[in-house]
């Protein structure tokens, strides 16, 4: 069976800078043979997380009007993800963080991510870039994924659409991610039938308010 990566736009803009770190990306994966899918979260009307918990009876949000239910079976089924947000006020985009709270709870509390392969890429004017790149990777890491990276943090600056194309070394750190998760995937490919992941136990819940 083909491997497949599925990476979220956080950004509502179809064809803006975070957009286009995706493509770079996906495009390195598709010459590798790895089919992929964007899902174009940031332009969708996402609610926020109420808490109610009822997804941990069912493993399913109780909000509808969004596509989250469908994203979550998608990401579930997949080999690999890649989360990528602009910057708008210092950290990812607020649909984003939407999309995430939500998708990631369910997925992460049913352990439906681990050792899968995660990245996470950001588009940025100028400054809060990191702070976003830390933000995205906390998801994934509670997921228990297994965490592809660049060279360096995978950040590319630009404001205006097509403005990234000309953040050299942020493109070179682009390629070189999208390089390590292919060598992750096809690691992941060939390890996981003869070393699966290993059997340990749920994670307890302690609340520190009495």
């Amino acid at each position: 069976m083909r491997l497949k990566v599925i990476a979220c736009n956080g950004s509502p803009n179809v064809n803006g800078n975070t957009a286009y770190a995706l493509k770079v990306v996906s495009s390195v994966l598709e010459n590798h043979g790895i089919e992929t899918e964007i899902l174009q979260v940031g332009s969708a009307l996402i609610s926020p997380c109420s808490g109610c918990r009822a997804c941990a009876k069912t493993g399913m949000c109780a909000i509808t009007g969004d596509d989250l239910n469908l994203w979550i079976r998608k990401l579930e089924d997949a080999d690999g993800i890649i989360l990528g947000s602009p910057v708008y006020f210092a950290g990812i985009a607020s649909p984003m963080k939407c999309f995430l709270d939500r998708a990631f709870y369910i997925l992460s509390r049913d352990r439906k991510l681990r050792g899968k392969i995660g990245a996470a890429v950001v588009a940025v004017r100028r400054s809060g870039g990191s702070a976003a790149y830390d933000n995205l990777m906390r998801y994934l890491s509670y997921s228990e994924m297994l965490i592809a990276t660049g060279s360096y943090w995978t950040i590319i600056h630009g404001r205006d659409p097509g403005e990234a194309r000309e953040d050299i070394e942020g493109n070179d750190s682009l390629t070189i991610l999208a390089e390590n998760m292919v060598w992750a995937l096809r690691i992941r490919e060939e390890a996981f039938p003869v070393h699966p992941c290993p059997d340990t136990p749920q994670r307890r819940i302690m609340s520190f308010i009495r």
